[in-house]
């Protein structure tokens, strides 16, 4: 009704645990659709779906970032995300929970280099090419989980022992963003490094701990 730009936050979730690696934006992904993370994996495929279809239908004026896992100060506290999860443990002192061997890999993007690609992303005009997405936007950088488990204990000085337990169904043993189209659409690319990012956020929790 208002001709608003609507931004969709889709999620690298879409591509489920890929047979592609890293992943681009024409990759369809590997869901299972009945398995006990696929409420939010199909949800945000059938969120793009719709968005598109009103695209095609209405020229609704759309921009589908694919975000890969962001990470910063103010998140959640028991936001169940990796990150948070594993800077609480530490700097509570408690175990840190890694599952399977902790090989899986995650590309890890701090939220100001986020932000800067969504708005560079809904700046581009409705007639430039590709402008309405999918566009992933996540940092490259591909780390395990078990490396990142030790740079937060590293960067905490936490006493904290890291224990396995049983790799959960259809937890994706890669993640990491081909992001060349938004090189070269938006001039875009992460500036935060990982241990950069991580000082911050780590920072951020430990004034909400004391």
């Amino acid at each position: 009704r208002l001709k608003a730009r609507i931004s969709q936050a889709s999620t690298s979730e879409v591509y489920g645990d890929p047979s592609v690696h890293p992943q681009t934006e024409g990759y369809w992904g590997n869901v299972n659709p009945i398995g006990p993370r696929s409420c939010y994996d199909e949800g945000k495929r059938c969120a793009e779906t719709l968005f598109f279809d009103y695209y095609r239908q209405h020229r609704l004026d759309i921009r589908v970032a694919r975000i890969f896992n962001t990470y910063g100060p103010r998140m959640h506290p028991n936001d169940g995300r990796v990150v948070s999860n594993f800077i609480m443990q530490a700097l509570k002192g408690e175990e840190i929970t890694l599952y399977g061997k902790g090989e899986q890999t995650r590309s890890f993007c701090y939220v100001d280099d986020l932000l800067d690609g969504i708005l560079r992303f809904m700046d581009r005009p409705a007639d430039a090419e590709g402008a309405t997405g999918p566009l992933n936007l996540g940092n490259p950088g591909e780390f395990t989980i078990r490396q990142l488990a030790e740079k937060v204990i590293q960067l905490t000085g936490s006493p904290s022992r890291i224990v396995f337990r049983p790799l959960p169904q259809d937890d994706p043993m890669q993640r990491q963003p081909d992001i060349s189209l938004a090189k070269r659409q938006l001039d875009w690319a992460p500036k935060v490094c990982l241990d950069e990012g991580l000082k911050p956020t780590i920072e951020y929790f430990a004034r909400m701990l004391s």
